[in-house]
């Protein structure tokens, strides 16, 4: 299964044989643990979960639902295996899901699980920044800037007098960022095992140390 918990390190460039620049994002990731596998029959959908670091201090629930793995991750996410779907991929989407499902609580994944060329999408939280104005939130216009001019940011109207209120998902003012992302279409450069790390085409959600997941496309 190619999947992997890891944390971002920051951005680089790399140069190729032929001299051509690669801006790339640096992932410190794994290795990861298999703390549970989910099956239809006892609860009701397919799914992967994986633990990532080492927890100083464990919380007793938590410690008995690794003890199977022999874990102790600090953190963990769910992989859901979805459902073969018909098209040119469905014999490779199928593959995939079986490769997954067979895993067992307490196999380890590492980087190897990734080649250099494998397409990927990676899942972050991205950057807080804090309570912020339509213009930067939303990018809105701005007023005259002229002598007199009393909205240059202003929001302006929300609604009408009737019917008098603001309607669900008006554009507004408030806390801007530290919200889940997933970028997709992106491409591992290099995959380095003895250090760990993978190294992505572009850039990745989330501030430096950020948890991320690196998930490659079904039958990719």
């Amino acid at each position: 299964m190619k999947a992997l918990l890891g944390t971002k390190l920051g951005m680089t460039q790399l140069f190729d044989a032929d001299g051509n620049v690669a801006r790339v994002t640096l992932i410190q990731a794994g290795p990861c643990v298999v703390t549970q596998v989910k099956k239809t029959e006892t609860d009701g959908y397919n799914a992967v979960q994986l633990g990532f670091g080492e927890a100083k201090h464990q919380p007793k629930p938590q410690e008995g639902h690794l003890k199977a793995a022999g874990s102790n991750s600090r953190k963990m996410r769910e992989i859901r295996i979805n459902d073969v779907r018909p098209g040119k991929l469905a014999k490779a989407q199928e593959a995939v899901a079986a490769e997954a499902m067979s895993l067992e609580v307490g196999a380890k994944l590492d980087v190897t699980v990734f080649e250099a060329g494998d397409e990927v999408q990676v899942t972050g939280t991205s950057k807080g920044k804090g309570f912020a104005g339509t213009v930067k939130r939303h990018n809105f216009a701005t007023g005259p800037k002229t002598h007199g001019s009393r909205n240059y940011r202003a929001p302006g109207s929300i609604g009408a007098g009737y019917p008098e209120h603001v309607f669900k998902g008006m554009r507004m003012a408030g806390r801007m960022g530290h919200e889940q992302v997933t970028v997709k279409g992106l491409k591992i450069v290099v995959v380095d095992a003895a250090a760990g790390l993978l190294a992505i085409s572009g850039a990745v959600p989330g501030p430096k140390r950020g948890l991320v997941m690196v998930r490659g496309l079904e039958g990719k």
